[in-house]
Order: structure tokens, then C-alpha cells, then sequence
């Protein structure tokens, strides 16, 4: 069994320097040291590039979207935020905006919630006819 082993690696160890060795002498001959190593870092660089365009572009560009809704709102403005709670903007300070969420009970008594402008996920588009 052992000599069956030690027979494949040799025979392995035989090709692997037959194959270099014709490589090597072969018509393109050899290779240097910095295209080798530019030819190993490519695919590594080609991730990079498809993660660029894959994930951090389009992750950029909602983020821009957002600032520039956030930015935008204005009372009277239905939004939601991040938390679930829907209302209507009835005040907006700095960084603060003021919900009406709905009534608590008589047609008088409403709720209101001070919410960050960063917790408004997103604005109720109104349609124009």
C-alpha cells in the first residue's frame, strides 16, 4: 500500500515539473516575477471592484435619497417612521419633527409625538391629477 502511495507522488511530482519545464521553454518562456504577481492580485481586484458596484454604490445612493426626503419634509406632510408610527407633520424644529398620530377618543383630543428627523423612514407621495 505504501509503495502504491509513494508511486502517485512521485509520478505527480514528475508531471508537475515536466509540465513547468516545457512551460518554461516553451515559446512564450518565462514569466517575470511582476507579471506573475499581477496576474495573482487581478482577481482579488476584480472582487473589490464588483463589490463596489454590487453593494456600496447603490447603498450610497439610497442613503442620499433619504437625506435629501428628510430634508425635504414639510408640514402637512404624511410620513413613517422607522418604528412603525404613521402621522402627519404639524411641527418641525432642527432635528425634531412633531406627529399628529390620531385622535384619543373625541374629535378634540389628539396625540402628538416628538420624533428625530432620522427616524422618518419615509414621506406619503401625493398624486396630482
Amino acid at each position: 500500500m505504501l509503495n502504491l502511495f509513494q508511486t502517485a507522488v512521485y509520478a505527480a511530482e514528475n508531471a508537475g515539473t515536466a509540465a513547468g519545464a516545457a512551460a518554461a521553454n516553451g515559446p512564450a518562456g518565462p514569466v517575470s516575477p511582476v507579471m506573475s504577481t499581477i496576474v495573482s492580485l487581478l482577481p482579488l481586484v476584480l472582487i473589490i471592484v464588483l463589490l463596489y458596484f454590487m453593494m456600496i454604490r447603490p447603498q450610497r445612493k439610497r442613503e442620499k435619497e433619504t437625506k435629501d426626503m428628510i430634508n425635504a419634509l414639510k408640514v402637512g406632510d404624511k410620513v413613517a417612521s422607522i418604528g412603525g408610527i404613521c402621522g402627519k407633520v404639524v411641527k418641525i424644529k432642527d432635528d425634531f419633527v412633531i406627529l399628529e398620530t390620531g385622535n384619543i377618543g373625541t374629535e378634540g383630543e389628539k396625540s402628538f409625538i416628538k420624533l428625530e428627523r432620522d427616524a422618518i423612514k419615509t414621506v406619503e407621495v401625493k398624486k396630482s391629477n
